[in-house]
């Protein structure tokens, strides 16, 4: 009798359940790495979004300090007269 000629055995109530589970666990491992990955995409966004209002915040900030302001002049003192 040949490997070629022999049929394989009929897949077992066991053998059945377990090839489900096999399934089920790469189905569920699928979906886990694609939440993972969307949730980094979401943190990288935000964090590049974030990255931009502080660089902007800063730009302003040294421009602020750069540019020379007005003096405001000193309001003076005003000076009660006594009238005698």
């Amino acid at each position: 009798m040949t490997m070629a000629t022999r049929t394989p055995p009929a897949p077992t109530p066991d053998s059945l359940a377990r090839a489900e589970r096999q399934r089920l666990a790469a189905e569920e491992g699928a979906r886990a790495m694609a939440d993972v990955e969307r949730e980094a995409i979401a943190v990288r966004q935000n964090m590049e979004r974030l990255r931009a209002l502080r660089e902007a915040r800063d730009a302003d900030a040294a421009a602020q300090m750069e540019a020379p302001t007005a003096a405001k002049p000193k309001p003076t003192r005003r000076v009660k007269r006594i009238v005698r």
